[in-house]
């Protein structure tokens, strides 16, 4: 996205609902580059708060739907993107505003069902309020993984075997709503993906070799990250950043792939560094049919 031609309609600032990492950063300063202001609106517990000081700001809880709403209208914000890490909060969690209790059929419907379900359901809700749900990747093209290398290490043979190996598993798999990442290592499925996340399927994977649990040697497996096949792609596209790239390397694997423009990548400079430090390969592939 670019800013608007001469004559073209004003799209006003951009809401951000912001919750953890660096990614809503990286967002934010490149549609602030664009000469489009951004209202953050960051997610007290997640968001870092020496970050979010850097920009006009706003603090709301989980679910604060009618302080969103109304500080939202206030600064003319029509557009919202969703973008930082969440852990799936229970209904318990929520912190109750009028707004929220007015949507509560509808909240209470997007939680019967998987992430992915619930994340459509949110994006319908702040609809029916009147915004327009985008994905980061429509206002900050930027950020998107390309295809090929993006540092100096390449796949092996073996490593191209067990990336489509798993990406013909996320197929499977996705329309089960169960996780965006595997770890497969000559052939066998270590890990998937579940409510812990990547970085935290990761430490589980180094916890096993640690144990004795992983007979491939240190320097062998892939992890691959991949949209599920019905995931609404305005939100919560698969992400990686420099500590996916640490959580690599104390796993001992060999790399990572990811779809190229289908996944979000954070400090890309950084990401590329560390990578070459630890000897990793890091990938933009492209989803074959079937998978593979």
């Amino acid at each position: 996205m670019t800013a608007p031609a001469a004559g073209a309609a004003d799209p006003g600032p951009l809401a951000m609902v912001c919750c953890g990492g660096s990614i809503p950063f990286a967002v934010a300063d490149v549609v602030q580059q664009q000469g489009r202001r951004v209202v953050l609106f960051a997610c007290r517990g997640w968001a870092d708060p020496v970050q979010v000081a850097r920009y006009p700001h706003y603090w709301i809880a989980i679910a604060q739907l009618g302080r969103f709403s109304r500080l939202a209208r206030q600064e003319g914000c029509r557009d919202v993107v969703f973008i930082g890490t969440l852990v799936r909060p229970s209904l318990g969690q929520l912190r109750l505003d009028w707004g929220t209790v007015r949507a509560m059929p509808s909240i209470m419907r997007a939680y019967r069902g998987g992430d992915d379900h619930l994340l459509s359901g949110v994006a319908r809700i702040f609809e029916d309020l009147g915004f327009h749900v985008v994905g980061a990747h429509e206002v900050a093209p930027e950020i998107l993984v390309r295809e090929g290398p993006l540092a100096q290490h390449q796949p092996s043979a073996r490593d191209q075997t067990d990336i489509a190996r798993a990406l013909a598993l996320l197929a499977e798999i996705g329309p089960f709503d169960v996780g965006q990442a595997v770890v497969v290592a000559n052939g066998h499925v270590l890990a998937i993906e579940a409510a812990e996340g990547t970085d935290n399927m990761l430490k589980r994977v180094a916890d096993l070799r640690r144990e004795g649990r992983i007979h491939v040697a240190s320097g062998i497996g892939v992890l691959v990250k991949a949209p599920k096949p019905q995931q609404d792609q305005r939100i919560d596209l698969p992400a990686i950043g420099p500590s996916t790239i640490d959580n690599i390397a104390r796993a001992g694997l060999a790399g990572l792939a990811v779809i190229a423009g289908a996944a979000i990548i954070a400090e890309p400079i950084e990401v590329a560094r560390r990578a070459d430090a630890a000897g990793i390969f890091v990938v933009g592939t492209i989803a074959r049919q079937g998978g593979s």
